[in-house]
């Protein structure tokens, strides 16, 4: 099983990220990791992000608001 994370601008086109991307063995690893990584990714020009299992999109979430003044 393969967790990846597709990285969005606010229009839904994907855009290279400013942290390399991992893959991940779990889903926990890789929420873990954009819990780390998602300012530096903001801050990169990521709006959102889409967590994927082999290819199946889980969910999508927005990196604005993640702590509350975004």
């Amino acid at each position: 099983m393969a967790w990846t994370w597709r990285f969005e601008k606010a229009d839904g086109t994907e855009t290279e990220p400013a942290v390399e991307p991992e893959e991940f063995t779990t889903q926990g690893d890789a929420e873990t990791w954009i819990g780390e990584q998602w300012r530096a990714l903001l801050d990169g020009g990521v709006d959102r992000v889409c967590l994927y299992e082999d290819g199946t999109k889980i969910y999508p979430m927005s990196l604005h608001g993640a702590d509350g003044d975004s």
